[in-house]
């Protein structure tokens, strides 16, 4: 099935976003690969600051993504992999999607939006490391092209994971 896209619009994000990120991903179902609970407001907060951090000196962050009457749904983008295991040094492409929004096709636009706003800054490829469980994840990096690369378990959960990678650089 070949439907368009819908709108989404990106922006940097806002203190006003951790208010709207904790309560859009406030849903177990948001949470299930995630730590399985709600996080608290504070973790948002930092998350929203260190994305402001990552926009001004790499050009790109987790945006927060907006639907077409500009309510926060939920956040794509990339950034650096934050961890000492998997992919250290490389770009992290990402979303979160609040329950309501899905199946619509959102994130889907959302990270293509995010590839071509990476691939500006020179960044040559990116990856997205998502959890072996996590098949709509897994069909979005289907969607964007990307291939898997690498089978990991996490040591922080001991879960089983992939990363998946996509060459930005045009030949």
């Amino acid at each position: 099935m070949n439907r368009a896209l819908p709108v989404v619009r990106l922006r940097v994000p806002t203190d006003e976003d951790a208010v709207a990120w904790h309560r859009v991903f406030d849903h177990p179902d948001v949470m299930e690969f995630h730590g399985g609970k709600s996080a608290d407001l504070s973790v948002y907060e930092e998350l929203t600051a260190r994305q402001r951090k990552h926009d001004a000196e790499l050009g790109f962050c987790l945006w927060t993504m907006l639907d077409a009457e500009d309510r926060v749904i939920g956040f794509t983008g990339a950034q650096p992999w934050p961890r000492e295991w998997g992919p250290k040094g490389e770009i992290e492409i990402g979303w979160r999607l609040g329950r309501e929004h899905w199946g619509r096709g959102y994130v889907t636009a959302a990270a293509q939006m995010t590839l071509e706003r990476v691939r500006a800054t020179g960044v040559g490829s990116v990856v997205a490391m998502v959890n072996a469980r996590n098949t709509r994840s897994i069909a979005v990096t289907q969607r964007l092209g990307m291939h898997l690369a690498e089978t990991f378990t996490s040591p922080e959960s001991d879960l089983l994971g992939y990363c998946y990678r996509l060459e930005l650089r045009q030949t």
